[in-house]
């Protein structure tokens, strides 16, 4: 069994991006299934893995490897097993975590693409961080089909680094829909997607930066 602090549990397709750091180690952690994309289905056996909420410590039962795609060292393949909620930490409790003075994910674009991560060694395949921010500014991208919006956000950590990226935090999109304004400071969760390149792109095939979880630093 594996404990996790829950510091993102994003829409990935029909499932969930679910990611965390373990407590005992300090290291990230994606739990991950074995459908094409590694999304977990939004339930799993008597839980529904959609209402995890961040901040929120689990007990999960998961293999020591798992799937990478090519390219992310974090990934650990979910186990037959029950699931147990352990409690919750406060915003406070994760702050060693933030890492807010080195680039956002190894560059200072939008995204990573595939060849660069795998010329980095496995270990420094890295496609999670957690970043404590100055400002944080949220804005309308699109309408969604399904109803409602789709969100980008805007941040500068307090060490002084810029990300603007597609929000996929389900609970903070919810919010932003019924009027809500997050704080300038919080802590977020910068999570790489799986490669998608965009129409008329030239190059190799693009990793984004999602904005995939954030928690109120107030």
């Amino acid at each position: 069994m594996t404990t996790l602090i829950c510091l993102a549990n994003s829409w990935k397709h029909q499932g969930r991006c679910l990611a965390g750091i373990n407590p005992e180690t300090g290291q990230w952690i994606r739990p991950v299934s074995d459908l094409e994309d590694g999304r977990i289905p939004q339930r799993v056996d008597s839980i529904r893995v959609k209402d995890i909420k961040l901040l929120e410590v689990w007990e999960i039962p998961l293999a020591e490897t798992g799937p990478d795609f090519g390219f992310a060292s974090e990934n650990r393949r979910i186990l037959p097993g029950m699931w147990r909620k352990l409690g919750t930490v406060t915003v406070e409790a994760i702050l060693p975590y933030c890492e807010t003075e080195t680039e956002i994910l190894h560059n200072t674009r939008a995204y990573v693409t595939v060849p660069q991560l795998q010329a980095l060694p496995f270990e420094q395949r890295r496609t999670l961080q957690l970043v404590e921010t100055q400002r944080f500014t949220t804005d309308v991208a699109r309408v969604r089909q399904q109803g409602g919006h789709q969100w980008k956000g805007e941040l500068l950590t307090t060490g002084g680094r810029q990300l603007k990226g597609r929000i996929t935090d389900p609970e903070l999109v919810k919010r932003l829909d019924w009027g809500y304004e997050p704080s300038h400071h919080c802590l977020v969760t910068v999570s790489l997607g799986m490669p998608w390149v965009p129409p008329n792109w030239r190059g190799d095939a693009p990793c984004w930066k999602l904005i995939a979880g954030v928690m109120n630093g107030e």
